[in-house]
C-alpha cells in the first residue's frame, strides 16, 4: 500500500513527509518479530539516515513483560508454565498477545519527530483513538494510565522502548481475540478495569480492514508517508 502525499495531512512535524516503510505480517511467534526489531533499532542505531518502519502483525499466544513487571500480576507459576512468557525490555506490566489483535511495532527516529516519550506515548493512543473514530466508536484515554478504553473496556494497550531516541515494541488493538488468556494475568497491572474488544461492538469486524485503518491514522498522526516493504528489502 502506498499513500500519496495528499493522502497525509501534514501536523508541522516536517515540511515534507518523512518515509516510513509500513510491513505487514500475518501470525508471527513472538521471538521472531522480537528479534526483527532488535535488528532493525540495532542498524538505526549505526545508520541515522535509515528510514523509519511500522510493522502490522499478529502473534500465536504468549505472554510478556515489562522490565519492572510485578509477577504477582501472573496467575500461573511463571517458572512452570505451560504458556509462552518473554520479559521483555519494555515498559508496562505483563499482557497477553494471540490472534485477532492487531500489533503495531513502531521504529522510529524521535530525533525526526520530538524527542519525549509522553508525546510519543499519547501519539500512539491518538492512532487508536483515530481508528476506533472511523467506526463511530468513541476511545478514550483514562487519566494516569497509558492505553485506550471504549465503553470502560480497554482495548488498546501499548508499552514501548526507547534508545538513543529509537523506539521500538508498540501498540496492541483487541480486534476480534479470543479475551480469555487474560483471565490468567492482571492485564497491565490493572484490576479494576476489564478488557475488551471491538468485536463486541462490531461482531463482523476483521484484522484486515483494522490494518489499513490503523496505518492510515499512524501516517496522519506523525505526518509520515507509509511505503509498503517486503521482508527482503529491510533486512538486506
Amino acid at each position: 500500500m502506498i499513500l500519496s502525499n495528499n493522502d497525509i495531512p501534514l501536523l508541522g512535524i516536517e515540511a515534507k513527509p518523512r518515509l516510513c516503510w509500513l510491513w505487514n505480517q500475518g501470525v508471527v511467534d513472538y521471538q521472531v518479530a522480537w528479534e526483527w526489531q532488535r535488528s532493525l533499532v540495532a542498524e538505526r542505531r549505526e545508520k541515522a539516515n535509515l528510514e523509519d518502519l511500522l510493522i502490522l502483525l499478529e502473534h500465536s499466544s504468549v505472554y510478556t513483560l515489562g522490565t519492572g513487571a510485578n509477577p504477582e500480576f501472573v496467575k500461573f507459576n511463571l517458572d512452570k508454565s505451560d504458556y509462552s512468557v518473554y520479559r521483555t525490555e519494555r515498559g508496562g506490566e505483563v499482557t497477553y498477545h494471540c490472534p485477532g489483535q492487531l500489533v503495531g511495532y513502531p521504529i522510529l527516529n524521535l530525533r525526526h519527530y520530538r524527542q519525549d516519550l509522553h508525546w510519543y506515548l499519547r501519539q500512539l493512543e491518538e492512532v487508536l483513538i483515530r481508528v476506533l473514530a472511523s467506526y463511530d466508536l468513541p476511545g478514550e484515554r483514562v487519566p494516569g494510565y497509558t492505553g485506550v478504553w471504549l465503553s470502560g473496556r480497554k482495548v488498546g494497550a501499548i508499552g514501548v522502548k526507547v534508545s538513543r531516541w529509537i523506539t521500538m515494541h508498540g501498540f496492541a488493538l483487541n480486534v476480534c481475540p479470543d479475551l480469555s488468556g487474560f483471565k490468567r494475568i492482571v492485564p497491565c497491572g490493572i484490576a479494576d478495569k476489564p478488557v475488551g474488544s471491538l468485536a463486541e461492538f462490531i461482531p463482523d469486524i476483521t484484522v484486515e480492514e483494522v490494518r489499513g485503518k490503523v496505518a492510515i491514522a499512524f501516517a496522519e498522526v506523525f505526518g509520515v508517508k507509509l511505503v509498503e516493504a517486503k521482508v527482503n528489502s529491510l533486512f538486506l
